[in-house]
């Protein structure tokens, strides 16, 4: 009778954490634009994504306090609630309730911050901890390229078909209901997807971060540019091509626009020796954020040389972000057995335009599944 007793007291006294599950919050018309999205875990914990780029893993009583500032609950009845729940003093819960709120407004609002960053939060690895869907899916909308580059830079071959608007729209869909809050459309070229805005809407819609890798020339049309804008568009991973005109053209008509974008730039033999005043010239046009890429292996002296120049002179790194296939793409030697990035497969996943799932670009020995077909438990669990 004692271990009954025992064993009721313990489970009426155990702290019940707030369910599991994904929750979104979006500014208001009269704040600066930004997302959160809150990810409960079913021990309690959570991990908090701003604006698809600064990820903080919380303890419990944090991601209790990130769901309460979500939902707009005021401090007081925010406080009561949790020096309930975790029998802590109610002023001291209110204390620590407006601080948590303090710190990540500060982050919010703060431009130009390391795309992990803590501001005093409990440092946790970026994909040390057991995540239960991916935080990014790259979709590689068509494999097709402009005219004028190599077919054979781009794995065609590997798909017999480009998904139609309607499935991307329930990959979207899966993809949101299994809780990713951030979706990048890549190729390929994907503004060769006539489709593309549609598509950009529907990420809109749902209140997933959207994010574009492309070469950039088709947006050196103002017009065009608008339209992804005004659908939705968060951010841009633009792919630089130093030697062509065209291209510094679609980049000095990018950058005025509000739009957070990062610059990819592939170091290559013949573009080796110029590649500190490429750099400068970038920094000239007000870039803050570059992607940095390496065609050869031989060529890891002058990249790390060029890390150091590009923090130098005020330029922050993106370390994480797919590149589209090109002339010049590295995927085929960054992601050797013994250098395939710590998230792949886990913190973010690649989908083909076909619908096949791999850890990451480039790793067509792993299929993990087809997103269509396969049951999204199925995929990850690989």
């Amino acid at each position: 009778m004692a271990s009954i007793v025992n064993f009721l007291r313990e489970q009426f006294s155990r702290t019940q954490p707030l369910p599991a599950g994904t929750h979104h919050y979006q500014s208001q018309p009269d704040e600066p634009a930004y997302r959160l999205h809150l990810r409960l875990q079913k021990d309690g914990c959570g991990v908090l994504i701003v604006n698809a780029a600064t990820m903080l893993h919380l303890n419990p009583t944090a991601a209790e306090y990130a769901f309460h500032m979500m939902k707009g609950t005021p401090p007081e009845q925010a406080a009561k609630q949790i020096a309930s729940r975790y029998r802590v003093n109610r002023a001291l819960a209110l204390q620590d309730f407006m601080d948590f709120r303090d710190r990540v407004q500060e982050l919010i609002h703060t431009p130009d911050l390391d795309p992990v960053t803590y501001l005093d939060f409990e440092r946790v690895a970026p994909h040390s901890q057991e995540l239960t869907a991916p935080l990014r899916l790259d979709c590689a909308l068509t494999y097709r390229l402009p005219p004028g580059d190599k077919a054979e830079h781009a794995p065609v071959k590997r798909v017999e078909r480009e998904l139609t608007t309607e499935e991307w729209q329930t990959i979207m869909d899966k993809a949101w209901t299994a809780g990713i809050p951030h979706i990048t459309f890549t190729g390929g070229e994907p503004t060769l997807r006539e489709d593309l805005p549609t598509l950009i809407a529907h990420a809109e819609k749902n209140g997933q971060v959207c994010g574009l890798l492309t070469d950039g020339l088709k947006l050196a049309d103002k017009q065009y540019l608008q339209t992804l804008l005004q659908t939705g568009l968060d951010h841009l991973l633009f792919i630089l091509q130093p030697e062509n005109k065209a291209s510094w053209k679609a980049l000095e008509t990018i950058m005025p626009e509000d739009i957070f974008t990062t610059v990819h730039f592939t170091l290559t033999a013949e573009n080796a020796k110029s590649a500190e005043k490429t750099l400068q010239r970038l920094a000239e046009l007000d870039v803050k954020s570059i992607s940095l890429s390496a065609a050869s292996p031989e060529l890891g002296d002058t990249q790390y040389a060029l890390r150091n120049t590009a923090s130098t002179i005020g330029l922050s790194l993106a370390w994480d972000l797919p590149v589209p296939y090109s002339a010049d793409n590295p995927v085929s030697h960054e992601t050797a057995e013994d250098n395939v990035p710590d998230g792949a497969g886990k913190a973010w996943l690649y989908v083909e335009p076909d619908g096949d799932v791999l850890p990451a670009q480039g790793m067509a020995d792993k299929v993990m599944g087809n997103i269509l077909k396969d049951p999204w438990e199925k995929i990850y669990s690989h």
